[in-house]
Order: C-alpha cells, then sequence, then structure tokens
C-alpha cells in the first residue's frame, strides 16, 4: 500500500488521522490561517479574509481542515451543496501548506469531505472548477474520479470574457485576465 493509499484508509475512519494530520471542521480561529494557505499557494483565487472566516462559520459542514500534531491548520477543503441542485457538492477551493505538500493530503481530504456528504445519500456528485494553467488541480480531480469510478466530464463554465479586465494585481504588479473556468462534474458518487 503507498503513503497516499495508507493516508485515505485513515481518512475514511470516523475521525480520521494520520501521522501528520487531524481532519475535522474548520472553526472560525481557523479562517486566518485558511487565508494564508490560500494566499501562499499562488494559484487560487484569493478571496477576502472575511470570507473565510463566514466560510469556516457558515460552510463548515461542508468544509474540513487538516490539522498538525500542533493543531495548527496545515490543508483545507472548503465546499458547499448547490441551492439549486443539492444532489451536488461544489468544491470552492483545495490548498495545503508549502511543507505538506506531496503527501496525498489533499486527496485525502477530498475523500473524507466526499465521505462526510454522502453519508446520508443525498449528494451523488462533485462539481469543481479548473483554470486550464491548473495542472495540480487537473491532477487530483482526475484521480479523483479514477479512485471513486466515476464519470469526469469537463466543460467551459466561465469563458475568461465574463471576468473583468484586470490592471494590476494585490501587489500593485502588472495583472493578465482571469483564465477561463473549466467546470469538472464528477459522478454518479456511490454512498
Amino acid at each position: 500500500m503507498t503513503a497516499a493509499q495508507d493516508d485515505l484508509v485513515r481518512a475514511s475512519s470516523s475521525t480520521p488521522r494520520s501521522e501528520f494530520t487531524v481532519i475535522e471542521s474548520p472553526r472560525v480561529d481557523d479562517g486566518a490561517a485558511i487565508w494564508r494557505i490560500a494566499r501562499d499557494s499562488e494559484v487560487l483565487d484569493l478571496n477576502s479574509p472575511y470570507s473565510y472566516l463566514l466560510w469556516c462559520r457558515d460552510f463548515a459542514a461542508t468544509s474540513l481542515v487538516a490539522r498538525d500534531d500542533t493543531g495548527a491548520p496545515i490543508a483545507f477543503v472548503t465546499g458547499y451543496l448547490r441551492p439549486d441542485r443539492p444532489e451536488a457538492l461544489v468544491v470552492w477551493q483545495v490548498a495545503v501548506d508549502r511543507d505538506h505538500r506531496g503527501r496525498g493530503l489533499a486527496g485525502t481530504l477530498l475523500d473524507a469531505l466526499t465521505a462526510r456528504v454522502t453519508e446520508g445519500g443525498g449528494v451523488h456528485e462533485v462539481e469543481t472548477t479548473v483554470t486550464p494553467d491548473n495542472t495540480a488541480s487537473d491532477r487530483l480531480f482526475t484521480a479523483y474520479a479514477r479512485r471513486r469510478g466515476a464519470r469526469l466530464e469537463r466543460e467551459v463554465l466561465f469563458a475568461e470574457e465574463l471576468f473583468p479586465s484586470r490592471e494590476t494585481d494585490r501587489t500593485g504588479a502588472p495583472a493578465g485576465d482571469h483564465q477561463t473556468e473549466i467546470l469538472y462534474r464528477i459522478g454518479p458518487l456511490a454512498a
């Protein structure tokens, strides 16, 4: 069994734990750390710190945080159930702190969240969006679909011309326009 497979086995238990993490719902006081992990990922769209605090409060049931042995957040996955399609879990963001990458933690979080939300049988699919240059997310969700034995469909959700043009980024450096967001729809998922 590989280390990543071992992590997945541990993540499926009622209190997921590996040699480097405890996985549980985020708390409001995790918001700042989650914001920093997202910022430091250098690939995620960074939302305001306020939005991460709200996420930890309002969407804790459909999100998870991984903690190191000191209790500090080292990775997270945020999601929500689509209001018009509550059988679909939308994965908003997944990020792992730089020092903890390469250990399968993002996949472990995604599997643990899926196990949680499919438990009652109401959720049958996962949706997320990935920009064409985000190869790490493409690999994560492609591998996830394969592990689940589920179909993976891709289609343009938001073409780049729908996004506002930005003249500078948050540091004042020249910024390009936002890339097209490709919708990944994965399902059906077994409970």
